[in-house]
């Protein structure tokens, strides 16, 4: 005996609203299209801001130390030729001149890293071209043993060649500079003539004082090779 069950209208239409509803519901929940995850190919480490490095940092000492130093010797170079030591307020000059191109090659690193050069000029303390010249012996020494090493040896530490190549032309320079003026001081009855000439370097501001020695400086965008003091 087949049985089937007679719907009242009323219920048929109500069962189709509730079915159309049950459609419309799934419908809303489709997921919504996948959207892209965008993420850095870069590194964290590449990432990191150059203001962090202490490369940077050391990098700012040293052109606040050279800046600072080029017009200490300027002054010592006055305080000499007033004094009658002529061939000292030569060597003066040219490292002056050579502290002036050391300051310019970390003030390009620097602004290569995305910083600007910062530096805090101060009066220099003249006092006599002897004592002026165990100041600069002094500072000279430091850079050559302590300072420009330890920079050198970061910069390698983080892989900056430009760094390197600019703090080492400092530090070679400045070993010059600490021999010569020693040879100064001990001898500084013979620097009154203003016969001595002085070569310098200017692509890394080494100091010669024999014109031939200038063939082992680097090549430099200048349109001189060198510089000569005299």
């Amino acid at each position: 005996m087949n049985r089937f069950f007679i719907i009242p209208k009323k219920t048929a239409v109500l069962l189709s609203l509730a079915t159309l509803g049950v459609i419309s519901l799934t419908s809303c929940a489709t997921t919504q299209p996948p959207s892209a995850e965008v993420k850095s190919s870069s590194s964290p480490a590449q990432q990191a801001s150059t203001t962090e490095s202490p490369t940077l940092k050391n990098l700012q000492t040293a052109y606040n130390g050279e800046s600072n130093a080029h017009v200490m010797y300027l002054a010592f170079a006055k305080k000499a030729d007033e004094e009658g030591y002529k061939d000292a307020a030569n060597l003066f000059q040219a490292a002056a001149r050579a502290e002036e191109i050391h300051r310019d090659n970390h003030a390009k690193v620097i602004r290569e890293m995305g910083a600007t050069p910062q530096n805090k000029l101060t009066t220099p303390e003249v006092k006599s071209t002897s004592e002026n010249l165990e100041t600069a012996i002094k500072g000279e020494s430091y850079e050559r043993d302590t300072m420009y090493p330890d920079f050198i040896k970061q910069a390698e530490a983080e892989g900056n060649k430009d760094a390197v190549q600019t703090l080492s032309y400092a530090q070679e320079a400045e070993a010059q500079h600490a021999q010569l003026y020693a040879q100064a001081k001990n001898n500084l009855d013979s620097w009154r003539k203003g016969t001595q000439s002085f070569y310098v370097c200017t692509a890394s501001g080494e100091t010669w004082t024999n014109q031939s020695d200038t063939a082992k400086c680097p090549a430099s965008n200048s349109s001189k090779q060198f510089e000569k003091v005299n």
